[in-house]
C-alpha cells in the first residue's frame, strides 16, 4: 500500500537518538527485570494521571485480569462489559474466573450504553469495565452512579485512550482502577508488549504488585497463588521516552481527524463523535459507512490501507459462543461490525497522505450508484 494504516517505523525514527540512548542505558545497567526503569515510569506515569499508583503489567490483557483479581473477583461472579471491544477484554474477564455480561453501546461514540447497564444487573454482578473504546471516553458519569447506587467495582479499559478526559478527567482515575495496554499501536505503545494497573487504592495497589509476581510481598515467598506479568526494564525505558511526546502526538491525531472532518463531513456516512466535555485523542479515526465493503475495496484498489474495528463482535465468535446473545440483542454492535471503517491515522501521518486518504473516501461517493 502505497498509504499504509499505520507506521510504527516512522515513530521510531522520529525519536531514534531518545530511544537508542533509553535502550543503551538499560543493557550497560545489567538489570534488566522490574529495575529502576520500572519504578520511573510507574511514577512518571502516576504523575502524568494524577493517581497514587502505576503498577506496571505483561500486557493490557493482563492489567485488567489483575485488577479484577485483586478486588477478588472471580468465579460465581459476574462482570459487565461490552461485545464491542477487542477480545483481550473479555477474555481477561473469563481468565479471572467471573462470567462477562456483554451489553450494548450507543451508536455515536461507540462506548457502553449506561441504561443498558442498569437493565443487565443481578444479584451476582460485582463490576462494570466501561471501554474507552478507538480513544473516546465512556459515558463515565451514569455509570459510576449505577456502581454507586449496586456497590459495584468500576475498572476503566483505557488500552485505546491515554491522555482522553471526561468533563475535565482523565480516562483512569475515574473509577475503582484503570487498565491500560502499551501495545506498539496505542497512542503511548512501547516496542513489544506492556501495559499497568492505575489506582489510588493503597491495598490494591500492593495486591496488584503482589500478584504480577507470583504473590510475593517478599522475595522467593508466595502469599499466594500469582503470575508472571512484568514490565520489563527495556518497555520501560521506552515508555519513558514516549510519555513525553504523549501530548504532542494526541495533538497530531486531533489535527489529522480535524482534517478529515472538514473534508468528509457533508458525505453520507457517519463520522467519529465527541460528546460534549470530552476529548477525544483519535486511537482510531472510524467512520460507520452503509457500503462499507465496497468502500473498502475501493480505498485498496487506490492502495490505501484500512481496518475494519471491529470486524465480528466477542458474542459472534467461536470461542465465546456461551456468551452468544439472541438475534437483535446487541442490535447496535452489531450493526456496527457491518458498518465500521477505520482510515489511516498516527501523529506522524504527512499531509499530503492525509488529504489524498480524504479525497479518496470522497471520490468513492461521487461515482455513479
Amino acid at each position: 500500500m502505497k498509504i499504509p494504516f499505520l507506521d510504527l517505523k516512522a515513530e521510531y525514527l522520529h525519536l531514534k537518538p531518545e530511544i537508542e540512548e533509553a535502550v543503551r542505558q538499560v543493557l550497560e545497567s545489567g538489570f534488566y527485570i522490574l529495575g529502576q526503569e520500572v519504578v520511573q515510569f510507574e511514577r512518571e506515569f502516576a504523575e502524568y494521571l494524577g493517581v497514587r499508583h502505576v503498577t506496571g503489567v505483561a500486557s493490557g490483557t493482563d492489567a485488567l485480569l489483575l485488577a479484577l483479581r485483586a478486588y477478588d473477583i472471580g468465579l460465581g461472579d459476574e462482570v459487565i462489559t461490552v461485545s464491542h471491544t477487542a477480545v483481550a477484554t473479555v477474555a481477561a474477564i473469563e481468565q479471572s474466573g467471573a462470567q462477562p455480561i456483554l451489553v450494548d453501546v450507543e451508536p455515536g461514540t461507540c462506548t457502553m450504553d449506561p441504561a443498558k447497564v442498569e437493565e443487565a444487573f443481578s444479584a451476582r454482578t460485582r463490576a462494570i469495565v466501561p471501554v474507552h473504546i478507538y480513544g473516546h471516553p465512556a459515558d463515565m458519569d451514569p455509570i459510576l452512579d449505577i456502581a454507586r447506587r449496586r456497590q459495584l467495582v468500576v475498572i476503566e479499559d483505557c488500552a485505546q485512550a491515554h491522555g482522553a478526559t471526561y468533563k475535565g478527567r482523565i480516562v483512569g482515575t475515574m473509577g475503582d482502577a484503570a487498565a491500560f495496554s502499551f501495545y506498539p499501536t496505542k497512542n503511548l505503545g512501547a516496542i513489544g508488549d506492556g501495559g499497568c494497573v492505575a489506582t489510588d487504592d493503597d491495598y490494591i495497589s500492593e495486591h496488584v504488585r503482589m500478584l504480577r509476581q507470583y504473590g510475593w510481598r517478599k522475595r522467593y515467598v508466595s502469599e499466594e497463588s500469582g503470575f508472571n506479568s512484568r514490565l520489563d526494564e527495556l518497555q520501560a525505558a521506552i515508555l519513558r521516552v514516549k510519555l513525553r511526546h504523549l501530548e504532542a502526538g494526541n495533538t497530531a491525531r486531533r489535527r489529522v481527524a480535524k482534517t478529515y472532518g472538514q473534508i468528509l463531513g457533508d458525505l453520507p456516512l457517519m463520522l467519529p463523535e465527541e460528546r460534549l466535555e470530552c476529548r477525544h485523542v483519535y486511537h482510531l479515526f472510524v467512520i460507520q459507512a452503509e457500503r462499507r465493503d465496497d468502500l473498502q475495496a475501493y480505498m485498496a484498489q487506490h492502495e490505501i490501507a484500512t481496518a475494519r474495528h471491529y470486524p465480528l463482535p466477542v458474542h459472534q465468535q467461536p470461542a465465546y459462543g456461551h456468551l452468544r446473545h439472541g438475534p437483535g440483542s446487541l442490535a447496535v454492535t452489531e450493526a456496527l461490525a457491518r458498518s465500521v471503517l477505520s482510515l489511516p491515522i498516527y501523529p506522524l501521518l504527512p499531509d499530503d497522505h492525509i488529504q489524498q486518504v480524504a479525497a479518496t473516501v470522497a471520490s468513492f461517493y461521487s461515482q455513479p450508484g
